[in-house]
């Protein structure tokens, strides 16, 4: 059985097992940004690294993403 991963409340520190951390809680479902590597149970983290790849917005709903296929109305921006 692996260890599982706690995540600090206060700093948002994540550690496998029982590693040291300020006031940690289990994390249920981790996600890992490719990116930065932080872990975050934020499903829309968005952190420096990711924000220089976004390239494109949507000119209908103002959406932003690195690729122009993920856009209903592609603009570079």
């Amino acid at each position: 059985m692996g260890k599982k991963l706690r995540a600090c409340k206060t700093c948002g520190k994540s550690v496998q097992g029982d590693g040291h951390l300020c006031d940690p809680v289990e994390l249920t479902k981790a996600f890992v940004c490719e990116d930065c590597g932080a872990s975050s149970l934020d499903a829309k983290h968005v952190c420096k690294p990711k924000l220089q790849k976004l390239k494109y917005t949507c000119e209908k709903c103002g959406r932003l993403s690195v690729g122009s296929d993920k856009l209903c109305k592609p603009v570079e921006i």
